[in-house]
């Protein structure tokens, strides 16, 4: 397939995955999601502190990386909302199976991004 997800101009440079750089992305291109952003963040706080371990922390950054990978580029965001939309409405398997196979290539290329691969 064609990457028609990486069309157009980035909002943002690829911020580092921190969790003050992926909060300042989500306040400018995404403030709507900024509460979700700040609720995960504790709840991955507490499971850290609670498990005394990292692995949550490490599972929001990279959850957040790839949000803001999606969304630091509106065709992308808008093409997997579309996506989105047409899983939700699909009839049969088939049709399901073509349009995850694509939400699943611009999640895995986000993912890639947010790692600066």
């Amino acid at each position: 397939m064609s990457t028609p997800h990486q069309d157009g101009e980035a909002l943002i440079p690829r911020p580092p995955l921190t969790t003050a750089a992926l909060r300042a992305a989500v306040a400018h291109i995404a403030p709507a999601y900024l509460g979700q952003f700040v609720e995960h963040l504790d709840q991955a706080t507490e499971q850290a502190a609670r498990q005394s371990t990292v692995a949550p922390l490490r599972a929001f950054l990279a959850q957040w990386g790839q949000f803001v990978a999606i969304h630091r580029f509106p065709g992308r965001a808008a093409r997997l909302h579309e996506l989105e939309q047409q899983v939700a409405a699909a009839s049969d398997r088939r049709t399901a199976t073509v349009l995850l196979a694509e939400i699943r290539e611009i999640m895995d290329a986000a993912g890639h991004d947010a790692a600066g691969e």
